[in-house]
């Protein structure tokens, strides 16, 4: 701003531009137009009057400044804005002349994070500003196109005081006021306004279910610093004991962790339906994980999760899994290694789970090197893995292995894409205890046993690609051959190996066993082919493969995998895309003797983001023994929904129904039509104001608990601090 000395005659420039004045306090002040009386000392100034001192601005049509007293009187459109960048917007202002200090009537406080108070009359002292008659809200009051409109959410209260820093703001005798519906508040509520958490009390969670009867959860969040905080949150039921949450989170120099938990004294429900009566007793959850990275190459993740019985975690709502995964993983990282150091436990929670065969994997330990300097044109990757498996009941194995990979990829003249692989490994394994795994496969011999491994392969895909249907075609033939001698697998045991499946996304494996237990040995061909069409708005991507085994010996497959007889099933994937409307998935699996369908699966998402309808259809009928749980015959139907039917309304809902029947899996309690669970759901969603209720309906039985149906109102205003 340019400046004059304060002495100097005041009168409006000639040319009517406006005239400038400094006070010797640094008060920078111009105008349109000054007048100075010598004998009162008082400074008169109008049109485009502006005052700035220490980081405060102020705006306004005119402004009288008693040099004596210090006091500044401004009318007239007038705009006063704080260093913290919150604006202050009334008819008269009266202030010091720091212009920090001073009353304002019929005032607008426009804040820096978007919020909004409106007072008759305020005061500001030392930087905190009180407001008499106040209106709040954390909504926008204008539309896009600058319309005015009305916040969904606003806070009266008879007084209303913001803290010097400007980051809270305190409510006396308030009322809450959502879509014209108003409520009553605390007598005194403190919130936070900006980034950062608020100590205080939230929002109540509102919920009725079969198995708890009515249920309130009032939590309180403790903001012990920037980094730290604490969430306890009471649970109050009409029909069983109150719970008590709590949440603990922190942020180091070196990552972040997390600790929650939860307990109870109720009724524990059997897991078994052979004692169909339960006992009280404390009951819980434990879960806890975090990351810490130590430098650019090593970093530690980890996760605790714990539960003292089957059906605490559904009965109050906590998870949905059915079994609870705990690890700790030690890792480094760079450009051509990875090391990793790790253990793994597990709980069950489904009701044939026994928890002390369940195993524990202490320590799981993968190491990995890519060699930089190419050999043979390829290039070199070393892997050093081991495995110790214990149960408290049951089979014990130990594991080690190294491993040399070469691969080589070269691009023809003609186009065709060529990889060459040679993979050599060689294993050590223990066991004992081997008879008591139930399923006979799986065992392997007790005692130590070896065995070397090795594979040559050889894969060729010729891409073609082209103009047709009005976009891009591309046709991709593809051959691979794999050469394997025979490899010793049944005195090996499987415990990483169960659950093998023929698909699209393993047709071309090395080993289409999905862990490192069993091999797949016998040399065999694969063929198959991709076709893409890619048009505006419009694609199709389809693949289709078969592979076929060189030798007549016998494999270790299961029968019903597709992958027992020399000639495998046909496996492929279809995916077709229209613009952001239509997306549809269909894998299949086909019987190379009888062509019966023996995986079947469709995924559809018809819709845009606020109205969509989505569709899943799994069947697996691959007559697999029962015995093998891994690999049980199922039939699932799955469908969900949302429809926006105003500007801020949608209904949705969501059911998962089991098709699965005696014919499919001898040793499942369905009827061909049970369901699973049922959603259904209406919410409001505005740019500052969110609030739904839901129904859930669980039909899964665990032992003698089900949880039945379950009501739930929640409730959240945006851009409310916490």
């Amino acid at each position: 701003m340019a400046r004059a000395q304060a002495a100097a005659t005041v009168a409006p420039a000639a040319d009517g531009s406006p005239l400038i004045l400094e006070n010797t306090g640094s008060l920078d002040f111009a105008a349109d137009s000054l007048s100075y009386d010598n004998g009162s000392d008082v400074v008169s100034a109008s049109g485009s009057v502006r005052l700035a001192r220490d980081g405060n601005y102020l705006a306004a049509d005119r402004v009288v400044w008693d040099r004596k007293t210090g006091q500044v009187q401004a009318s007239g459109n007038v705009v006063v804005l704080d260093p913290q960048g919150n604006k202050l917007v009334g008819d008269k202002v009266d202030l010091t002349d720091g212009l920090k200090d001073g009353t304002i009537d019929n005032l607008l406080l426009v804040l820096d994070t978007g919020g909004r108070v409106a007072a008759q009359r305020g005061r500001r002292l030392n930087g905190a500003t009180v407001l008499d008659n106040a209106i709040y809200t954390g909504c926008p009051i204008t539309t896009e196109c600058g319309r005015q409109k009305r916040p969904s959410w606003t806070i009266t209260a008879a007084r209303v005081e913001r803290s010097a820093d400007g980051k809270h703001i305190k409510f006396s005798g308030g009322r809450l006021n959502v879509l014209g519906v108003s409520l009553p508040l605390l007598s005194i509520v403190a919130i936070r306004i900006g980034s950062g958490g608020q100590t205080g009390l939230l929002i109540p969670d509102l919920a009725y279910s079969n198995s708890n009867g009515l249920e309130i959860a009032a939590a309180y969040h403790w903001q012990f610093a920037p980094n730290r905080d604490l969430t306890v949150t009471p649970h109050l039921y009409s029909s069983t004991t109150p719970s008590i949450e709590g949440r603990y989170r922190q942020m180091t120099k070196i990552g972040a962790f997390q600790v929650g938990a939860f307990t109870s004294y109720s009724r524990v429900d059997s897991s078994t339906t052979l004692q169909p009566i339960g006992r009280n007793a404390f009951r819980g959850y434990f879960e806890a994980n975090g990351r810490a990275q130590f430098n650019p190459y090593w970093s530690l993740t980890g996760s605790l999760r714990a539960a003292t019985d089957k059906t605490v975690t559904r009965r109050y709502d906590l998870t949905r899994d059915d079994r609870l995964r705990s690890f700790l993983d030690l890792e480094r990282i760079d450009r051509n290694s990875y090391v990793s150091i790790a253990a793994w436990a597990f709980q069950g929670l489904r009701v044939d789970d026994k928890q002390k065969t369940i195993p524990i994997a202490l320590p799981a330990i993968d190491a990995r090197l890519r060699l930089t300097n190419p050999i043979l044109g390829g290039r070199i990757e070393l892997q050093a893995n081991s495995l110790a498996i214990t149960r408290n009941y049951g089979q014990d194995t130990q594991r080690a292995f190294v491993q040399a990979r070469w691969d080589m990829r070269k691009l023809t003249a003609m186009g065709q894409l060529l990889t060459f692989t040679a993979l050599a490994r060689g294993d050590v394994y223990h066991t004992d205890d081997s008879a008591s795994t139930s399923v006979v496969s799986y065992r392997g011999l007790d005692g130590w046993h070896s065995r070397a491994i090795g594979a040559l392969v050889a894969d060729a895909r010729w891409p073609l690609v082209g103009r047709a249907f009005g976009g891009t075609q591309m046709i991709v033939p593809r051959f691979q051959v794999v050469l394997t001698p025979p490899t010793p697998n049944i005195a090996i045991p499987n415990e990483d190996s169960r659950s093998i499946a023929l698909e699209d996304s393993n047709l071309f494996a090395i080993n289409r066993f999905s862990g490192y237990d069993r091999w797949e040995d016998g040399s065999r061909v694969t063929y198959g082919a991709e076709y893409t069409l890619e048009r505006p708005r419009f694609s199709v991507n389809t693949v289709i493969g078969q592979s076929y085994r060189l030798r007549r010996s016998p494999t270790i497959f299961p029968i019903g995998t597709g992958l027992t007889d020399r000639f495998s099933d046909i496996v492929g994937r279809t995916r077709v895309r229209y613009g952001r409307l239509v997306d549809i998935s269909h894998r299949f699996r086909i019987d190379k003797g009888n062509f019966a369908i023996r995986h079947n699966e469709v995924d559809l998402t018809f819709g845009s983001e606020q109205t969509y309808l989505q569709l899943g259809y799994l069947r697996l009928n691959r007559n697999i023994d029962p015995a093998i749980e891994d690999l049980r015959d199922k039939e699932e139907l799955r469908l969900a929904g949302r429809v926006k039917f105003r500007r801020y309304w949608s209904l949705f809902g969501a059911t998962v129904i089991d098709l699965t029947n005696k014919t499919e899996d001898p040793l499942s309690l369905a009827s061909g039509f049970k369901p699973v669970r049922h959603r259904l759901g209406l919410d409001y969603e505005d740019d500052c104001l969110t609030f739904g209720v839901q129904w859930r309906r669980d039909y899964e039985r665990i032992g003698t608990f089900r949880k039945g149906s379950t009501f739930a109102l929640h409730f959240a205003l945006k851009n409310l601090g916490r």
